[in-house]
């Protein structure tokens, strides 16, 4: 299978990449710096400025799609962040979609990569796949909406639209900035601890996206999340325990939004959680190498 990787030059675009290189994928990177002499990057790689069509338009005949275009979340919720955000997602969409509606022989599958935090607060609720998005924060809800409308219309014979977990991974600012806390003495319960987390082993996203590539049945939305979310404190709680820390004090909320000032981060992605399942992915067999957070952190830590 040819894959068309549209961001995936950062670090889960390299991931996805060299996991489907290994399976024998012809993979090609749209980037807009390409560097075909780099050998930490995997796939061929074809410039793009991720906003007009131009020669790169001809990869997307009869291939697959992946489209991980867009900016990282991780930064203050200001209106011109917002805007970048959306801009980052929306126009390199726009312009895969464009690409793909005058081809001949069009995508024949394209899996557009959103996030779970399109629910927003979820609070108690057990979220599936017929949930409906959120209204706000803008932040979250909002960009994700603007990101999944601007592939909606996409030429392919199918699209996955894969709302995504936090997705735990060595080296990548996720889990780096969780450890990182729980070394500072800072490892406790984030304001009351009891908002749900949605969370993800990157053996399993690799595995979800394969699928998503393979099977024909897979389409609409699809979660890519273990079937068993946490508490932020039992989280915080099992990350003590695998760094062989002691206890920590709690974060309250007001600690935590000014700490969120000083590391130019938006406060929202701790303080607002989702309980979010899987159900398609279950629905079709789907089996987790993951499933349970202890032993997924123990992998990576």
């Amino acid at each position: 299978m040819k894959v068309v990787l549209a961001g995936g030059s950062g670090a889960l675009g390299r991931r996805i990449a060299a996991d489907l290189t290994a399976r024998g994928d012809e993979v090609v990177v749209l980037t807009r710096s390409p560097r075909p002499d780099d050998p930490g990057r995997t796939g061929r790689q074809v410039g793009w400025d991720g906003a007009n069509t131009g020669s790169w338009a001809a990869e997307l005949a009869g291939a697959a799609v992946v489209n991980l275009a867009g900016e990282l979340v991780d930064r203050r919720p200001t209106p011109a962040n917002i805007e970048l955000l959306t801009r980052s997602r929306v126009q390199p969409t726009r312009a895969l979609a464009e690409a793909a509606s005058r081809m001949d022989e069009p995508p024949i599958a394209w899996v557009q990569m959103s996030t779970l935090a399109i629910y927003g607060d979820g609070g108690e609720q057990v979220i599936t796949e017929d949930h409906p998005p959120a209204d706000e924060p803008p932040q979250m809800a909002g960009v994700a909406r603007d990101w999944e409308a601007a592939a909606a219309d996409a030429a392919a014979d199918r699209q996955v639209i894969l709302r995504t977990a936090v997705v735990f991974d060595r080296d990548t600012p996720a889990l780096d900035r969780l450890t990182g806390l729980v070394r500072w003495g800072l490892g406790g319960r984030i304001a009351s601890g009891r908002q749900w987390i949605s969370w993800l082993h990157i053996t399993d996203l690799l595995a979800i996206v394969r699928r998503c590539l393979d099977d024909p049945s897979m389409t609409g939305v699809v979660h890519a999340t273990s079937p068993h979310p946490v508490r932020n404190d039992e989280l915080m709680a099992t990350l003590r325990l695998l760094q062989h820390r002691p206890p920590a004090p709690p974060t309250p909320t007001p600690l935590l939004r000014l700490g969120a000032l000083v590391l130019r981060t938006d406060p929202a992605l701790a303080l607002l959680g989702r309980r979010c399942v899987p159900a398609r992915l279950s629905d079709a067999g789907f089996t987790f190498a993951f499933p349970a957070l202890r032993p997924a952190l123990a992998d990576l830590l």
